[in-house]
């Protein structure tokens, strides 16, 4: 039975029909690909529109060019260009065949193809195309009938499509998790448990990156589960000790009940065993950005007990306070409303006014400044004359002990 893609707003962006036109699209030599056809299908939100073209490179830029479109060469070596349309990116890449793989990077030739150029994706609810002009499905591999039975297949052999990119272990786990009604496909787990030793050729940003966005979905506990009862993370994660899964889930729980969005680093934290220094070590090697690394450790450096939410925030900042209080389960969901809409405010006094005081320069000075800001959080974060009230104690304390 052929299947077509519904109408939704993607497809009538402005600009749209007019880079269509561009490409020749009345001799249907352009389709819609990959994510847009399948979240498409399943009347989700599109963002990212692929365009797969019997074009090669040279001739996509010469057409957009002639049409007044801006045409960005952003991978042109495999064949892809970006059209930007209205501010708006589309990719558009010219139908290929691998030539030979290495597990990191693919050599390609170009093809008149379709069904080729289907062979050489991942899954087969990736390998659907779509006539924008008729909107008439093109599925090689039966990639309708996976999405509506929430099956997630690679195209072939499983373990072929696998020795052709290991990424593609952790990449089927994602798609599990969001596409799939968390039973895997037998030969397709079995292939990732094999290769998963594999992973360690990648580069740990690709690594990174494709965790985290299996820690960002609604629901990834199934996947994480059989990731981690398979052994697949352990090249690669072999500090994910046995209480992971169970503080993941027991985290999730508290963001839906505080109404709390996900956040994939946050999961990640509660993955590892609770312990900076470890965090710290899966942070270099996962190669994240320095501020990234930071908010890793600091939802691992201690618990959200014996300060106010305020306070706490004030110190690690509300990012890291929400972090480390959704994380410690003995710190009440409440408290998390404190933080709603706050700003940590500076302590409105310097080292001057104290001076002012009468207090001694020397390193008095920044000792009593921080007595002043440490009583100040302590009472909430009085107003301006409390802080004068706290200042002149203090400098009293400090003219005391020096006679």
């Amino acid at each position: 039975m052929t299947a077509f893609l519904p109408d939704a707003q993607w497809r009538h962006r402005p600009g749209l029909d007019g880079l269509l036109a561009a490409l020749e699209v009345e001799r249907g030599v352009v389709r819609y690909v990959g994510g847009a056809v399948r979240d498409g299908l399943l009347g989700l939100p599109v963002s990212d529109l692929d365009i797969a073209t019997v074009l090669e490179p040279r001739a996509v830029v010469d057409h957009l060019k002639a049409a007044g479109i801006k045409a960005v060469p952003t991978g042109i070596d495999h064949g892809t260009i970006t059209a930007v349309i209205g501010g708006w990116p589309v990719e558009i890449t010219t139908l290929r065949r691998d030539v030979s793989t290495d597990g990191r990077r693919a050599t390609i030739a170009y093809t008149s193809d379709w069904r080729e150029d289907a062979a050489r994706r991942d899954f087969t609810i990736n390998a659907l195309y779509a006539d924008p002009l008729t909107l008439e499905i093109a599925d090689y591999f039966g990639g309708v009938a996976d999405l509506q039975a929430g099956r997630v297949r690679f195209i072939g052999s499983a373990a072929a499509r696998i020795a052709e990119d290991h990424l593609r272990i952790l990449r089927y786990f994602r798609f599990l998790a969001r596409f799939g009604r968390d039973m895997p496909d037998e030969e397709a787990y079995a292939a990732c448990r094999a290769a998963a030793n594999s992973l360690m050729a990648l580069s740990r940003e690709r690594i990174a990156d494709e965790l985290l966005k299996l820690l960002a979905l609604p629901a990834p506990l199934a996947s994480l589960r059989l990731m981690i009862d398979g052994g697949i993370l352990i090249p690669v994660l072999p500090e994910i000790d046995a209480g992971g899964i169970a503080r993941v889930e027991q985290l999730i729980a508290r963001e839906a009940s505080s109404a709390t969005p996900p956040a994939a680093l946050r999961r990640l934290a509660a993955l590892l065993p609770p312990d900076p220094r470890t965090a710290d070590l899966v942070g270099a090697r996962l190669k994240l950005s320095n501020k990234v690394r930071k908010r890793l450790v600091l939802a691992l450096d201690g618990d959200a007990a014996g300060m106010s939410p305020r306070a706490l925030a004030f110190h690690i900042g509300v990012e890291g306070a929400i972090d480390r209080i959704l994380l410690d389960p003995s710190a009440p969901l409440e408290s998390l409303r404190f933080l709603e809409g706050w700003t940590p405010p500076q302590l409105p006094i310097g080292g001057g006014a104290l001076i002012a005081r009468g207090l001694a320069p020397g390193p008095d000075v920044a000792k009593a400044l921080g007595e002043v800001q440490r009583q100040w959080v302590e009472e909430g974060f009085p107003h301006a004359e409390r802080v004068g009230q706290i200042a002149d104690q203090t400098v009293s304390k400090f003219q005391r002990a020096r006679q």
